[in-house]
Parts: C-alpha cells; sequence; structure tokens
C-alpha cells in the first residue's frame, strides 16, 4: 500500500475560509492564510483552495487570496472554483498554485481538460467532480443511473453519470480525481465507500475522497474498504475536533502508511 495523503480544504466565500454541510448553511472559520499556514504547520501533505462562489456568481478565482496562501506555505495548493478557460489555468499556476482543479466547466466543455494538460502538462490538472445519488423526485432518466454529476455547488444535478465522466476525465489526462459526495459534504457522518470505488475500480488515477470525514475511524474505514489515494476534510478540522497529526497517527496505528 502506498502512503496516503491527508488534505484539508479551504472552502472560500467572500475572502472567509467557511464551512456548511451540502455546501449550505456556512459558518466562517477563519482567514485563509492564517488557516493555510496553520495546516503547514499541522504536516498536511498538501491543501485544497476552492472559491465556492466563483462558479455560481461567474466571476473569476480570488488571485491575491491564492498568491498570498501559496506564499506562505510549503506544501502544494490545488485550487478550484470558476476554472473556466486557459488563461483562468495560467493566471492560478502563475500565483503561486501547484494544481489547478476545474469542474462545472469541463462538465460543459471537457476538452478543457485536454487542453490544459496539452498547454501546462498533466501534473496541474485535477479533474473536481461533486457527485449524488439520484432523490426520488429525479426523472427516470437520471434515476437509471447510481451516481450522477452535479454542477454549480451542487445546484444543478446533469444527469451525467459520475462513473462514466470520472473515466473520461482520466482519458483526457487529468492527473488525479478530487471526488465529493455532495450527500456526505459536511455531515461528518462517514466517507461514501460506494462511490469512491465505483471510480477507483475504472481510473488508474489517484482519486481523492471529499466529503464526511467526521472521526479518526472515519479516516481508516476510507482506507481499509476503499482504493482512496488521499482523503480531504474540513469541518473535523477546522473546528478542532482532530488535527491532521491526529489523523496520521491513528492510520499508523493501524498500520496504513502515511507520509
Amino acid at each position: 500500500m502506498e502512503a496516503k495523503r491527508i488534505i484539508p480544504c479551504l472552502d472560500v466565500r467572500g475572502g472567509r475560509v467557511v464551512k456548511g454541510v451540502n455546501f449550505e448553511n456556512t459558518k466562517d472559520v477563519g482567514d485563509p492564510v492564517l488557516c493555510a499556514i496553520e495546516y503547514d504547520r499541522q504536516k498536511a501533505d498538501e491543501l485544497v483552495l476552492l472559491d465556492i462562489d466563483a462558479t455560481v456568481e461567474k466571476r473569476r478565482t480570488i488571485i491575491d487570496v491564492v498568491r498570498d496562501a501559496a506564499g506562505s506555505i510549503s506544501i502544494p495548493l490545488s485550487v478550484g472554483g470558476g476554472i473556466r478557460t486557459i488563461e483562468d489555468f495560467r493566471d492560478i499556476l502563475d500565483a503561486g498554485a501547484a494544481k489547478v482543479a476545474v469542474n462545472s466547466a469541463a462538465v460543459k466543455n471537457p476538452e478543457l481538460i485536454r487542453q490544459a494538460v496539452e498547454q501546462f502538462g498533466s501534473e496541474h490538472v485535477v479533474l473536481a467532480i461533486d457527485g449524488k445519488r439520484p432523490d426520488a423526485e429525479a426523472d427516470e432518466y437520471v434515476q437509471s443511473k447510481k451516481f450522477t454529476v452535479v454542477v454549480s455547488g451542487g445546484r444543478v444535478d446533469t444527469g451525467i453519470d459520475l462513473v462514466t465522466w470520472a473515466r473520461y476525465g482520466a482519458e483526457l489526462g487529468a492527473c488525479e480525481i478530487l471526488l465529493t459526495s455532495w450527500d456526505a459534504d459536511g455531515t461528518k457522518g462517514g466517507f461514501d465507500h460506494d462511490m469512491i470505488n465505483a471510480v477507483c475500480e475504472v481510473v488508474s488515477i489517484p482519486v481523492i475522497a471529499s466529503g464526511g470525514g467526521g472521526s479518526l475511524a472515519s479516516f481508516v474505514d476510507l482506507f481499509l474498504e476503499t482504493d482512496a489515494d488521499a482523503a480531504l476534510a474540513a469541518s473535523v478540522f477546522h473546528f478542532g475536533e482532530c488535527t491532521v497529526e491526529d489523523v496520521k497517527n491513528e492510520l499508523r496505528a493501524h498500520d496504513i502508511p502515511v507520509l
């Protein structure tokens, strides 16, 4: 088993880190740069910063925050939210990010992934996917799928089969998949193992599991019961329920390798 990565996530809204449940009812957590510095101190393997309103508000990612955060830490920073063009990729990478995560724009224009890979290299391009289980009110087409892709902060169910989209994104050249369960997001009820394994089975690139991390046991269960390469979490870290180091120590106690 290769070493597993632990990655805190900074959801940024209005220049502040926030966290809610199912992308809603957010609470203020703090300044993104100070949060980034703290997670660097806790020996996080990487950090993800998501401008959660950029796509909905049809604006570009907050470059100044990206630059300040990237310049304040020694660990790799991935950035997503509001990524629509090759120029957006370039600006974020120039601001110091190691990777750029594209979500809604890639669903609308999958060739954006290939273009970014050709321009900047696969190692800088992450496909972020928000997935959910169809609800009872979904139409017959959507209900026929086990998991579907949602965009615009979970507000729009595209009806696209999540597993098919993940496979295609990998074929287009993304270096890894950041997979978030909309149903589990912020609930701290455990990662969606079924969704994670469904994607891991069809791609050969790393899968970062997001949504539901709420206890030390949930991280252990994730790596014992799925093939995820990394765990991304927010609430459990932001509100002091455990630290990155706590998670790594617990994983080591279960013979799960970490960096």
